[in-house]
């Protein structure tokens, strides 16, 4: 995919914070997941923290560790599903060509800030680390989904617009310890190594090695034993759609 079109599939995540987007981008390879998952997530949107990591254990779901760490955030993973063509073109990308999709988010998080939308807020810091722009969280329990129009802040301001409200953000997600086993603990990016981590571990899943790679999490998720509990307490039952 030549960089101009990587650009334009990369912008509407590209001021995700580092975690986040290092999450988006492993998960984006398994993008048949997703829309089960955005089910669940919908689905479960009312429970929080250790609640929500309590449901996903108890309903031992079949899903990569990198799906699962979306789960609370239930708008990104209903904007991949709504989307499946771009989810796709985003995958296959990251599979083959990890190296332009990241040069690809410098690229727009440099156009984003040298036009002055991208700047450090209450709820991320915004460095340059040897001319790379990290998205680091201020509190990295806090996680807060920037919510922008891709045709807007990546383009030079018309005259009198206001810049400061071009990104705009969405309700807390805490991250607690209960999700380290999805990664959270560790998930960022070496930007000059074109590396993404999960877990403070390099992730090495290419378009060759797909279909058997296993991430080697610090601390991986184990599926609970037994099945899978369909019924809720909320007095109506699922199916899980498969």
């Amino acid at each position: 995919m030549p960089p101009q079109q990587l650009d334009q599939i990369t912008q509407r995540i590209a001021l995700y914070p580092d975690p986040l987007l290092a999450q988006v981008l492993t998960a984006s390879t398994f993008w048949n997941e997703i829309p089960d998952a955005a089910t669940w997530a919908q689905q479960h949107a009312f429970l929080k923290g250790d609640a929500l990591a309590g449901a996903i254990a108890a309903d031992n779901l079949p899903w990569d560790p990198s799906i699962l760490a979306l789960l609370p955030f239930p708008t990104v993973l209903d904007m991949m599903a709504r989307d499946p063509q771009w989810t796709g073109a985003l995958g296959n990308a990251v599979l083959n060509q990890r190296n332009d999709v990241m040069d690809a988010v410098q690229f727009n998080r440099h156009a984003a800030r040298n036009y002055g939308y991208l700047a450090p807020t209450p709820y991320d810091n915004v460095v340059d680390n040897g001319g790379y722009v990290e998205i680091d969280p201020v509190n990295p329990a806090y996680l807060y989904v920037p919510v922008y129009n891709p045709a807007v802040v990546f383009y030079a301001p018309r005259p009198g617009f206001f810049i400061a409200g071009g990104i705009r953000f969405g309700p807390a997600i805490v991250i607690g310890p209960s999700f380290g086993v999805f990664g959270w603990g560790g998930a960022g990016f070496g930007w000059g190594a074109h590396a993404i981590f999960i877990d403070h571990r390099p992730w090495g899943r290419t378009f060759y090695n797909r279909g058997v790679y296993a991430h080697p999490y610090a601390h991986p998720y184990v599926h609970p034993n037994g099945g899978r509990v369909e019924m809720h307490g909320n007095g109506g039952g699922y199916h899980h759609g498969h």
